[in-house]
């Protein structure tokens, strides 16, 4: 019987940019002409703005008529892959997951969409109200004791909290001695690369072979009085929870350091864990993770950073304070590390997740968790079965919400890679994600379920994944010549590794490669 993903056939439209699309001569809209009354009282809008900010020429806006934009978008809708449009469990460390619609209803209200970041807080109660009832839900999640919503992604909730360790140290004269944070291998990687941007000197424990865990001797040998803090994910990107976390901050902390705790990804924990009882002094949640605000390629994210008591003073500013029934900014907090992002963050992805918790409550919060820990196991079961695949480390142990397996065995007997299999799950509507490079497990596939996917949507992943396995060791060139049914195109690696052909604006792309000089 035919797989019901290989009935699987995409849109491919090659649709190019709509910078591309310009037509002279064409327009979406008749602008209307200002009134004269307006002209009289506001002259031409042009003579009061100082030159500095004034263009030397109109933009270079395409011009298309309104279907054109219309069938651009539509047929960019049609290229795309999606957890509202397959079974997406294969984002890996960047959990995906249904986001009740519902929540779009109220962030798309007027009472949230037109409210402008510069009103005054009596103005915006409701929206404060919410901030601080959310930072009261989260602190009962995770133990701490106050909490900012200003990050707009885990980085930089990463970089806030290396931000708050270097005030917190600066504050009592160790600033200078302590420029050492130490990671693991399998915690994000952001973990390292973020501290490293405020100038810490990055130590990276290794894993141990056996369990894939680092071990509790290197972290010992690794303090000193150079420790400034450790920045650790768990479980970690494997999916293994360290059951031994207290005795590493334990380390830590007699050392003179903070220890900072990645939960990004705090999926398969809520309501079990908490960062406090594990001994931590901050932690952060990806709201656009955990607590299912949609993931949107890289935005409307929140790093949601919480700390214990003593490292408050140094949170972002403004904060959120209530007297009574009243909610106000707090601005005036002479030990803070500043703004971390402009205003007061991404406030709608707050509210989806305050809706997202009062919506399930405490016992549904845990179920949360243990349905994630559930889905992530029955995969791990199966999979172990297909030929060609393992879950290196930790064998016969049972893993938290994902994995990081290998197809290493399937490469060696084949031929075909993870990124040959990865376009090939493109031919099923799926996406199938290897892992952060460098590929520490060689030939890897990354897996997070999360609670919301069905028994049946996870047999017809795995029926996916067995299909390209079998076609692996049958048609290898099948695999190799992916995709086939999908929009997705091969990345020719030419020119990736050369930043002077890198360009993230049409400007600058023309600038860098057109041979028109009048483009330029």
């Amino acid at each position: 019987m035919e797989r019901r993903s290989e009935r699987f056939h995409q849109a491919r439209w090659n649709e190019p940019i709509i910078c591309e699309l310009d037509s002279p001569g064409e327009r979406g809209i008749d602008v209307p002409r200002v009134s004269n009354a307006i002209r009289e009282a506001t002259g031409d809008g042009l003579s009061q703005l100082p030159d500095a900010v004034r263009r030397s020429a109109a933009p270079n806006l395409p011009r298309l008529g309104q279907m054109q934009v219309l069938k651009h978008y539509l047929r960019l809708s049609q290229e795309t892959l999606g957890a509202d449009f397959n079974v997406d469990v294969g984002q890996g460390t960047c959990t995906v997951k249904y986001s009740p619609k519902v929540n779009e209803q109220f962030v798309r209200s007027h009472k949230v969409a037109d409210v402008h970041p510069l009103q005054d807080a009596e103005t915006i109660q409701g929206s404060l109200s919410i901030l601080h009832e959310t930072g009261r839900f989260l602190s009962v999640i995770s133990g701490m004791d106050r909490f900012t919503f200003q990050p707009r992604s885990g980085s930089q909730a990463i970089l806030a909290m290396a931000s708050m360790v270097r005030a917190f140290h600066e504050s009592r004269g160790q600033a200078e001695q302590r420029n050492e944070i130490i990671t693991s291998m399998f915690s994000h990687p952001s973990d390292a690369a973020a501290a490293h941007v405020l100038g810490y000197r990055i130590v990276t424990l290794m894993q141990d072979p056996v369990t894939g865990l680092p071990q509790l001797e290197d972290l010992q040998q690794a303090v000193s009085e150079r420790t400034a803090a450790l920045f650790i994910t768990n479980p970690e990107d494997t999916g293994i929870f360290n059951p031994h976390i207290r005795k590493f901050t334990d380390v830590v902390h007699e050392a003179g350091g903070i220890c900072c705790y990645d939960q990004a990804n705090a999926n398969g924990i809520l309501g079990i864990t908490r960062a406090k009882e594990a001994g931590f002094d901050t932690c952060f949640f990806n709201l656009h993770k955990t607590f299912s605000v949609p993931h949107g390629c890289g935005g409307p994210a929140v790093g949601a950073v919480g700390v214990r008591d003593f490292l408050a003073p140094y949170l972002p500013r403004p904060t959120v304070e209530r007297e009574g029934d009243n909610f106000s900014l707090d601005y005036d907090r002479p030990d803070s590390i500043g703004k971390v992002s402009a205003y007061l963050g991404v406030v709608p992805a707050v509210i989806r997740t305050y809706a997202w918790i009062c919506s399930l409550g405490p016992a549904g919060v845990r179920q949360v968790a243990r349905t994630a820990v559930l889905n992530n196991n029955y995969l791990l079961h199966h999979i172990k079965k297909i030929p060609g695949a393992s879950a290196p480390y930790a064998a016969d142990a049972h893993r938290i919400e994902q994995v990081r397996y290998s197809w290493q065995q399937l490469f060696e007997e084949t031929g075909v890679t993870t990124e040959d299999i990865t376009n090939r799950m493109c031919d099923h509507g799926m996406h199938m994600w290897s892992s952060h490079h460098p590929f520490v497990v060689p030939n890897p596939m990354s897996l997070e379920p999360t609670e919301s996917y069905s028994q049946a949507e996870l047999d017809q992943y795995l029926d996916a994944l067995r299909s390209v396995a079998q076609e692996a060791y049958t048609d290898p060139n099948v695999v190799r010549s992916a995709p086939h049914r999908s929009c997705v195109h091969k990345t020719l690696s030419d020119g990736l590794d050369d930043p002077d052909q890198w360009a993230i604006t049409w400007r600058a792309y023309l600038r860098k490669h057109a041979d028109n000089e009048d483009l330029r």
